[in-house]
């Protein structure tokens, strides 16, 4: 197993922890924390998988900060939960098949225009609306939960912008909408890191480090969030679809 020296494992930690302090609100941490462990000189499908181990605990510290809060509506996410899990467990599945790249230019488009919606609708994710699903809400949102997680699974980028975007368009205000979105994202974590798991590639020695600073960092961005509320939480998502945008955009050329 690959071991790293002092200074490129601190490089590590730092990383780790400004990625989940964002991520833990918004999604995004991934732009940070995947270079970061590449840099380390980790083969990219285990790079990949020590990211998910590391974002796995990440994602169950703001899930749970979010919990206590009562930021998070459990009714309304319960079910939703599992079909999150099953949609990543078949993304990551037919990701053994083909490449995913052929996403990218649809990504782009539809972070362009979630961004371009957000910020047209300035009082957007004030306040929550949402008083529970009607049948028809509820089979569109299974359907969102399983789709997302099969993204997650098979693709990533963007997955805490769509989630939050789908929550915020239910009537949810941005931070229950965050909330929601961490505990989807979390069991879209745990089946693709179950699958890294089966597949051996994971380096323990480097993501429980990186993991437990990415603990910390999502505890203190998770509450940032909850204390501040939307006006933190709002400009937060902006940025991190504006850097998502960039990103892709850059991979394309």
């Amino acid at each position: 197993m690959m071991h790293l020296s002092l200074e490129m494992m601190i490089f590590v930690i730092i990383g780790g922890f400004l990625a989940a302090y964002v991520d833990s609100v918004v999604g995004g941490g991934g732009l940070i924390s995947v270079p970061v462990l590449l840099a380390t000189g980790l083969p990219p499908a285990v790079a990949l998988g020590t990211n998910k181990l590391a974002g796995t605990m990440s994602s169950l510290t703001s899930t749970i900060s979010f919990m206590r809060s009562g930021n998070i509506d459990i009714k309304a996410v319960k079910g939703l939960f599992v079909l999150s899990l099953l949609g990543a467990v078949s993304g990551t599945m037919v990701l053994r098949q083909i490449p995913s790249d052929f996403l990218k230019p649809l990504v782009v488009v539809m972070l362009i225009l979630i961004t371009i919606y957000t910020i047209f609708r300035k009082d957007w994710g004030a306040t929550s609306s949402f008083r529970q699903y009607s049948t028809k809400t509820a089979m569109l949102m299974g359907g969102a939960a399983f789709v997302l997680g099969f993204y997650d699974g098979f693709f990533g980028p963007g997955t805490g912008s769509f989630l939050i975007f789908v929550f915020l368009m239910l009537g949810f205000d941005f931070v229950k909408a965050a909330g929601n979105s961490k505990m989807l994202n979390f069991g879209s974590n745990i089946a693709s890191l179950a699958t890294f798991m089966v597949l051996g590639s994971i380096n323990y020695g480097i993501g429980i480090p990186m993991g437990l600073a990415m603990v910390c960092g999502s505890f203190l961005g998770s509450r940032m969030a909850i204390r501040k509320g939307t006006a933190y939480v709002r400009p937060l998502f902006l940025t991190v679809c504006i850097i998502l945008i960039g990103k892709q955009i850059w991979d394309l050329i």
